[in-house]
């Protein structure tokens, strides 16, 4: 008798613990409001950013515009400074895979929230091709320049640059970047067209 009571109480807390971590998961990445951001911030006369209205224009991003994103916890303008297509490796060591080359992003983010941003900004961000297909960023280092480290850690209003490099098919024609913070996890991510 005391094997079935034994029995139940840890067939109860493994229902219970189950229980949390579907609620944990489905809390950490929802599946509702999910969005897509294309529009770039508005410039003032001067070229230069406007400041942040909270809306963003009909102008579809591309390689030099910022967009305001936010997170779970904090918010940043992202920018897609430049891009560099098929740079050599850092190194006589670094080559990408064969029939791949290397496709090297620079981003600027600058935190706007009241929180600081501390994340890992190659997690979040992908590029994809002509065809669809999606590509997550490498570790390679590449003389594109200067690589985000592993973690970024800004405090409010303070921006951090770094490139962020990705492996290709050699053939692929990349036609958008994408970058979410939260490491790819908030439920709103920056498209930019190339």
């Amino acid at each position: 008798m005391s094997r079935t009571i034994h029995r139940s109480r840890r067939t109860a807390l493994a229902v219970a613990l189950g229980a949390l971590l579907v609620a944990g998961t489905a809390a950490c990445n929802p599946t509702s409001g999910s969005s897509v951001t294309t529009g770039a911030k508005p410039t003032t006369a001067t070229g230069t950013k406007a400041a942040s209205s909270g809306q963003s224009s009909s102008k579809a991003a591309k390689v030099g515009d910022t967009i305001a994103l936010k997170g779970m916890d904090t918010s940043a303008d992202v920018t897609v400074v430049k891009i560099v297509d098929n740079p050599a490796g850092a190194d006589d060591y670094t080559t990408p895979d064969s029939g791949k080359r290397f496709f090297a992003v620079q981003f600027r983010i600058k935190d706007t929230g009241s929180k600081a941003y501390s994340d890992s900004p190659s997690n979040g961000a992908k590029l994809v091709d002509s065809q669809g297909q999606s590509y997550d960023a490498d570790v390679s280092d590449t003389k594109a320049g200067t690589s985000f480290p592993a973690t970024v850690n800004l405090s409010p209003g303070a921006t951090g640059l770094g490139f962020i490099t990705f492996q290709v098919p050699s053939n692929a024609k990349i036609t958008q970047i994408q970058f979410g913070l939260d490491s790819g996890f908030a439920d709103q991510t920056g498209q930019w067209n190339v």
